[in-house]
């Protein structure tokens, strides 16, 4: 716990300002224009991520992909990450956001440590290879420059506590011209168990002169304080905590400002912020209402955490189908009921280690890929077209 305030300053990509170097980290499945929207209604003036896009499915031009590239009329800056293997793939996906004025910045996906991304060398898997990570860092810059969009980039410490990659990775990225660069202090093999470890961070910040954000155990806004206080980072990623409590960016923007205000709602309180969620899932899923209120069987598991609500008000909520159903079910919570502080400052969502890091075969033996590599690798992109 942190008690002195720990200030932050402005940070620049490109031409846009980031008031309040804040950064909502893009989350498969969590963080589409309705979760952004929530979370920067109650937020500073950061930085809200979109979740990531597959760069072969935009090039397919997959009807999903497109959808996770809408951005609300209300969103300051349209973020997108970009996930790729292949760097003319990833290169055309750019050309596409370039040409038809997609976003404004792009963040590059080399953290995703999920086995289905990381055994065809996608993710937190690739910056161990120097030169595809180095091409295709450079080929989106080169894309992304001559429209004035920034591009950074999101990593990990490396594969496992042998094969750390985060200080060339992030040396790379600068050299390359990305703006910024976003560590999550966790290997792959660490997966989201354990704590991460902030000292990494401190160590990419004192070697870069690119603004450092740091990622990994920020589930209360005095964490994210200690984060800047013990790494000296120019900002701080916000991920999992925030599942559930979008209201979390408030609170954090409280404490860069010296202000002791938290926000603690009732379960009436999450009830409508629930319904609000829902009804925006439904706007996302051009008036699906069934596709939103399943969407939203996630977030209801994550907004009613820590409160006795019981098992049978759960299942309720699971079976709903409609923004109606979800809306009887929230009529009948407790609205007084306090918020629980017991979990306040818990782990939410993954926290599981992985059992064991998933890779090409042989793909440790060398720095640099082969012909041989790049031909397995860009002939089954990891995650395909089809979603």
């Amino acid at each position: 716990m942190v008690n002195q305030q720990v200030a932050l300053s402005p940070v620049q990509l490109g031409s846009i300002t980031i008031p309040t170097p804040v950064v909502l980290s893009p989350m498969a499945g969590v963080t589409n224009w309705p979760f952004r929207v929530l979370c920067e209604e109650f937020g500073p003036d950061g930085l809200y991520v979109a979740e990531m896009v597959t760069a072969r499915a935009l090039v397919a031009k997959n009807p999903k992909a497109f959808r996770l590239c809408r951005f609300h009329s209300s969103e300051r800056v349209r973020s997108l990450q970009l996930y790729g293997v292949d760097p003319v793939i990833v290169e055309q996906a750019a050309h596409m956001v370039v040409d038809g004025q997609m976003a404004d910045h792009i963040d590059l996906n080399f953290g995703c440590p999920v086995p289905k991304v990381t055994r065809r060398g996608g993710g937190s898997a690739l910056p161990w290879k120097l030169d595809l990570f180095a091409e295709l860092v450079h080929r989106v810059v080169s894309v992304c420059s001559t429209a004035g969009i920034p591009v950074t980039a999101k990593i990990r410490v490396g594969i496992d506590a042998d094969h750390t990659t985060f200080l060339e990775a992030g040396h790379i990225v600068q050299e390359e011209g990305c703006a910024a660069v976003t560590l999550h202090a966790r290997t792959t093999a660490e997966y989201y168990g354990g704590h991460s470890d902030w000292s990494r961070i401190g160590q990419l910040v004192q070697a870069l002169d690119i603004p450092v954000f740091g990622n990994g155990d920020i589930w209360t806004a005095e964490d994210a304080a200690a984060m800047v206080a013990q790494t000296g980072c120019a900002g701080v990623a916000i991920g999992r905590g925030c599942q559930g409590r979008p209201w979390l960016f408030s609170d954090i923007a409280h404490a860069f400002s010296g202000n002791s205000e938290r926000f603690e709602p009732t379960l009436g309180q999450v009830g409508r912020i629930m319904i609000l969620h829902a009804r925006l899932l439904v706007e996302f899923y051009d008036g699906d209402e069934q596709m939103a209120v399943h969407d939203m069987r996630k977030h209801v598991a994550w907004y009613l955490k820590g409160f006795p609500v019981g098992g049978s008000t759960r299942r309720a909520f699971m079976e709903c189908e409609s923004i109606a159903d979800v809306e009887k079910q929230i009529a009948l919570l407790p609205q007084e009921q306090a918020y629980p502080e017991s979990v306040a400052a818990k782990p939410r969502g993954r926290v599981r280690y992985a059992k064991k890091v998933h890779l090409p075969y042989g793909w440790l033996d060398s720095r640099a890929t082969s012909d041989e590599e790049r031909k397995a690798l860009f002939g089954d992109d990891p995650m395909d077209a089809s979603y």
